[in-house]
């Protein structure tokens, strides 16, 4: 995944949390050698000073762009990024998209299918140490059953925000725990690719102040495997892990604590790494795709279809 470094002119759609943590890794992997714009609703709202000292042009209206750009990163709220590669996709031949792509996976598609433009779709999860770990070196030909779990407590999520006011909270904005944890679906097609059959239950069973969806259920068949999904928003202890059921052990793979542990033999595999360090490889494999030396691996139409599988609409 290494880069040759030259210059580079970037544009940010929406500077949220992971937009912020985006420039901020971006700069720190090509310093002064990428320029950095970024467009926002408002320009009221306070910026981190290290993520601020990263850009040199705030735009808050589109008429204000100035030309086309090497890449354009679309990390605005879920339920605008359709329209924003409508309005923006024009500017660049290389767009990075936020994750979830869409709302529903199910919007047209076709008039960026038959086109030379790159399009790369977030999944950072399938680069962290433990996800590649897997990949690399597991047999999962020997695997029978997996669970997969992503439990978490959604007030806790954003520090300081009041997690009624966030989109997850609402389903009109792209909100609901089966799409905002679209990493486990993502992870899991990465790893196993498509099942061949699915059952989901969807729903809000707990007492948070949200309409969108809290709690997310799913089985899905493999030729050789069943995988068992769960999904929600109110668990006070965050846990998010792979239970790998195969011939030869029972693998419990812990994205939080960062280390597999094969619970017959009590090998432990310690692999342990900063949030920045996945979100970094991500970065370099998309300027990888953007400077044509991979084809990108996560296209509109393959989280399209992730998407609808999140939504058990698949």
């Amino acid at each position: 995944m290494g880069i040759k470094v030259k210059e580079r002119k970037v544009l940010f759609i929406g500077i949220g949390s992971i937009a912020k943590r985006h420039i901020r890794n971006l700069k720190s992997i090509l310093g002064d050698k990428i320029e950095i714009s970024a467009i926002r609703r408002t320009a009221s709202r306070h910026i981190p000073r290290d993520v601020n000292d990263c850009i040199e042009h705030f735009y808050t209206l589109f008429e204000e762009l100035e030309g086309n750009y090497d890449a354009i990163f679309i990390t605005n709220p879920t339920a605008l990024h359709y329209d924003t590669l409508q309005k923006y996709g024009h500017m660049s031949d290389a767009l990075f998209v936020e994750k979830p792509v869409f709302v529903t996976g199910e919007e047209d598609i076709t008039p960026w299918m038959n086109t030379t433009k790159k399009f790369y779709v977030a999944a950072p999860l399938r680069y962290s140490n433990v996800i590649q770990w897997l990949k690399q070196n597991f047999d999962f030909t020997t695997v029978h059953s997996m669970r997969v779990i992503s439990s978490s407590y959604l007030p806790d999520w954003r520090p300081g925000i009041d997690y009624r006011d966030t989109y997850s909270a609402h389903k009109n904005m792209g909100g609901g725990v089966s799409i905002d944890l679209i990493h486990e679906w993502d992870y899991i097609s990465y790893l196993l690719g498509f099942p061949t059959k699915m059952r989901s239950i969807i729903s809000q069973k707990s007492n948070l102040e949200i309409d969108s969806d809290d709690i997310a259920v799913y089985i899905a068949e493999y030729p050789q495997m069943l995988v068992e999904v769960h999904l929600d928003y109110f668990g006070r202890k965050p846990i998010r892990q792979l239970e790998i059921i195969s011939e030869e052990d029972t693998i419990i793979a812990d994205l939080l604590e960062q280390r597999i542990t094969w619970l017959s033999s009590g090998k432990v595999l310690d692999l342990s790494e900063d949030r920045d360090s996945y979100q970094r490889k991500e970065l370099l494999h998309f300027l990888d795709i953007v400077d044509g030396r991979v084809e990108s691996d996560n296209t509109l139409e393959e989280a399209c279809r992730v998407l609808r599988i999140a939504r058990g609409v698949e």
